[in-house]
């Protein structure tokens, strides 16, 4: 290339040059083309998302169309699986479980419109035995519904949603207001519970209305209650709560009263009419009282040993009278409260039988002196310490006659014990008969009936029975403390063993041992009358075990009465001594070997001892002779 053609290419890329710098965009024609360039692509940018969200939209559309023929036909499932089971009541069946609250200076009562019941009831004048609020039965653990059985369809309230007519209520003195609850149908055809609370009074009215069900509740229908109860353990010991809790009832023709056994599973089925049916605990009961009766009834009984919170299961089913009509009714009145004798005896209904007062005479002393006097004693506010030890003093001086009895013929069988003696000496080797025939003719002669001593104690058993019976069952008591004794309801303790003693316990009852080693005293004071006489002698170490049975037995009793047991041995102990000073023993003997030189007129009883130890004789000697 020569120089005249470099200089032409430089001329034109100076020129190409030149002409770029000319024509480059300025900085406004730069930041306008930025603003064109972004507006395009937000554009393009909403576009997109607005055909997006368009999809979206369809698809949730589409979701939600398919979701509500699906809920509509669940509820059309769930509507007919309801009218199934519930019939005209179906729509009762749906609702939110609610709590309500009646009150009066007594109870405090609470209802479940969730079938209508009472899911508990607080006793506000009592705790338990930790000073928690004290309360019969609880929402998890009790039932109480009606069940409709129509051949094999059956229909229970139990799930049924009752609507209320207010939210609850509390009533104090003599006022008195109703309650009403309802499971509907239409606005003439409901199920209607009703329930009546007066003031101070642990009885209240439980009613039950049918308007309307003629056409859904036919005569085929049979009507029974389902009630169901865990009872509570409130005491101090679990095991005695268990051993007193069961059910009693009421027979409608004669008023007798009966029960199932406390002691372990019990059942039992029950054709007559029933008054009424009693879920009795230790201290508490809840008694349901039917004007029209109870047709039939199941009872059962089940103790629930392994849990802590439960003493037994009770359950009643209990069959109603039915006709259908388009108006029926059925007047119950329920009693939940103490088992305190005077509280239950003023209803005039029996209910003070489920107070195991002991049958037959026991029963009568216990209703009709023990009782009475207690109270009186009550009254005066005196501590329950001393209220037993003022009624200890009363029982020994009724019983002062037969103790002094007693005492007096230990004393000729003690003065008579030399020549007992000496006719156990003579015929020792001699037959027991001819033994047995001279101690006789030694009574007969000297006047002294062997069985003076024992008949006396005999006619003053009863009384210690019945004691047996009251302390354990008296309310009064209940967490009343006397001396080292914190409740005299239940076991006294002075120490708790780290281990546990069978046929014992866990624990040692101070008035326990008091009581058993002033037994053995006294049973060592009175042996003296056992001598001479080889059955006698047997009975002798039957009345030392008694006392060692007994401390065993009594170490988980009521300390209340192992305290009366305690006094009563001391009492007996004072007594003996005071009539010591009063008998003479040689007088006594001087009388007696007067007796003996008196002609002696047989008795019939002394005549027919005689005879029979003269056949026994003879069949001995019979039996001897077919021997050799």
């Amino acid at each position: 290339m020569d120089k005249n053609t470099v200089i032409g290419l430089l001329l034109i890329g100076a020129i190409f040059i030149g002409f770029s710098i000319y024509n480059s965009p300025s900085k406004e024609d730069l930041s306008r083309q930025k603003h064109y360039r972004d507006s395009i692509t937000a554009i393009t940018e909403l576009k997109t998302k607005e055909a997006a969200q368009d999809v979206i939209a369809k698809e949730v559309a589409q979701q939600n169309s398919s979701l509500q023929n699906e809920t509509s036909t669940s509820d059309s499932i769930a509507q007919i699986a309801l009218q199934q089971k519930y019939g005209s009541f179906y729509a009762s069946a749906i609702g939110t479980n609610e709590i309500y609250t009646l009150e009066n200076d007594l109870l405090k009562i609470n209802i479940s419109n969730k079938g209508g019941r009472i899911s508990s009831v607080q006793l506000k004048k009592f705790v338990t035995h930790d000073s928690l609020p004290l309360t019969i039965g609880d929402l998890d653990s009790s039932q109480f519904a009606f069940t409709f059985h129509n051949f094999n369809k059956t229909m229970s309230t139990s799930d049924l949603y009752f609507k209320p007519s207010s939210k609850g209520f509390s009533v104090s003195g003599a006022e008195s207001k109703s309650f009403n609850l309802r499971a509907e149908i239409s606005a003439n055809q409901y199920l209607e519970y009703v329930f009546t609370l007066t003031g101070n009074s642990y009885l209240f009215d439980f009613k039950v209305n049918m308007v309307g069900l003629a056409d859904v509740i036919t005569d085929k229908t049979k009507i029974a209650l389902d009630w169901q109860e865990k009872a509570l353990s409130t005491e101090k010991y679990k095991d005695g709560e268990t051993n007193a809790t069961t059910i009693y009832y009421q027979f409608t023709d004669d008023k007798k009263t009966d029960y199932l056994s406390e002691m372990g599973e019990k059942q039992e089925h029950i054709e007559k009419k029933l008054n009424w049916i009693g879920f009795k605990k230790q201290y508490f009961t809840s008694v349901l009282v039917s004007q029209q009766g109870f047709q039939k009834a199941e009872l059962k009984t089940f103790p629930l040993n392994s849990s802590k919170k439960y003493t037994k299961e009770l359950t009643a089913q209990l069959e109603l009278p039915y006709s259908a009509n388009n108006l029926v009714h059925y007047d119950f009145s329920m009693y939940v409260g103490p088992n305190h004798f005077q509280t239950l005896n003023k209803f005039d209904m029996g209910f003070e039988k489920q107070i195991p007062l002991g049958w037959g005479i026991m029963g009568w002393i216990n209703r009709f002196a023990v009782i009475p006097v207690f109270n009186f004693l009550d009254s005066l506010n005196w501590s329950y310490g001393i209220i037993i030890l003022v009624l200890t003093v009363l029982i020994k001086v009724v019983l002062l006659p037969l103790t002094y009895k007693a005492y007096l013929s230990t004393a000729k069988m003690k003065v008579l014990k030399p020549e007992m003696d000496e006719i156990n000496a003579k015929f020792e080797k001699e037959d027991p008969m001819k033994k047995q025939q001279a101690v006789m003719e030694l009574y007969r002669k000297a006047g002294v009936n062997p069985l003076g001593g024992c008949i006396p104690m005999l006619l003053q058993m009863p009384i210690l029975l019945a004691m047996f019976r009251f302390f354990p069952a008296s309310i009064e008591l209940r967490q009343k403390s006397f001396l080292w004794a914190t409740d005299l309801s239940t076991y006294d303790s002075i120490y708790n063993l780290p281990f546990t003693i069978p046929f014992y316990g866990d624990h040692i009852s101070l008035f326990t041992l008091l009581m058993t080693v002033s037994t053995l005293i006294y049973t060592k004071m009175n042996s003296s009358q056992f001598s001479g006489n080889a059955q006698m002698e047997s009975m002798k170490w039957v009345m030392y075990l008694m006392p060692l049975i007994f401390l065993g037995v009594f170490n988980n009793y009521s300390s209340g009465l192992s305290y009366y047991y305690f006094l009563a041995n001391m009492m007996t102990f004072a007594q003996q001594a005071a009539i010591k000073r009063f008998v003479n023993e040689d007088e006594i003997h001087r009388k007696i070997q007067e007796n003996k030189k008196k002609p002696v007129k047989k008795s019939g009883f002394q005549a027919r001892l005689e005879e029979i130890a003269k056949q026994a004789q003879e069949k001995q000697k019979v039996q001897q002779q077919k021997k050799k």
